[in-house]
């Protein structure tokens, strides 16, 4: 079904979170390094950036520049990471963010993130955010999204059926990666809405989330 912008209610028995564009503005690094990247194998910067965003780097650079050897991807896509993590320059939150993680501490959530252990913290860090107990990166699964591995494993680690989880995600990516795992998404930001998202929100200003006596968490979106 089309994506809607009506105040809507869903409820769920866990949320699985994506970090970049959901949780964290990281674009202008993104931007920056993608850009560069893409200058230096001669591909247009603006179709580069249709790819990239929600997708680890190798599967980015596995679409983009196809026949070249896996190895060689993943050496290319280790010293990218090295390069991001090291860069915070422009990081910040998405509006609603921290208000968002602290109401659901305590309740049953996920970071789901194409990003590994260092990227993800250090961004986390630099946008002024607590990391979720439960993080499922990189490291920890074999296929990136729009495999829905990744957040079938945030399900599976908190103990819940996917067809009870809400997935919060920005990316066409992540958002392919959230249906194929069974769950409703709700899509954040300019990216989202064109992806097929169950409803769309411009940030995170616009949910909110309250516990049920039952353990069922409410969420609200307007």
């Amino acid at each position: 079904m089309p994506a809607t912008t009506t105040p809507t209610v869903l409820t769920a028995r866990a949320l699985l979170l994506d970090m970049d564009g959901t949780l964290v503005n990281s674009d202008a690094v993104v931007e920056r390094i993608w850009r560069r990247w893409a200058d230096r194998h001669g591909l247009d910067g603006d179709e580069v950036m249709k790819v990239v965003h929600g997708r680890q780097g190798h599967a980015s650079m596995a679409l983009l520049l196809p026949g070249r050897p896996l190895e060689q991807n993943l050496a290319d896509n280790a010293r990218m990471l090295a390069e991001e993590t090291a860069d915070t320059d422009g990081v910040v939150e998405i509006p609603g963010a921290s208000a968002f993680l602290a109401a659901l501490r305590g309740l049953p959530h996920a970071l789901v993130t194409s990003a590994d252990v260092a990227l993800s913290t250090a961004r986390m860090n630099a946008a002024g955010l607590p990391l979720p107990p439960v993080r499922v990166t990189a490291e920890s699964v074999g296929a990136s999204k729009p495999d829905p591995e990744g957040f079938l494993k945030g399900a599976a680690e908190l103990g819940v059926d996917p067809a009870d989880c809400i997935v919060f995600e920005d990316s066409g990516a992540g958002i392919a990666a959230g249906r194929a795992a069974g769950m409703r998404v709700v899509g954040v930001g300019p990216r989202a809405g064109s992806h097929g998202p169950d409803v769309v929100v411009p940030d995170l200003t616009r949910v909110r989330v309250e516990a049920l006596s039952d353990g069922t968490l409410r969420v609200r979106v307007r």
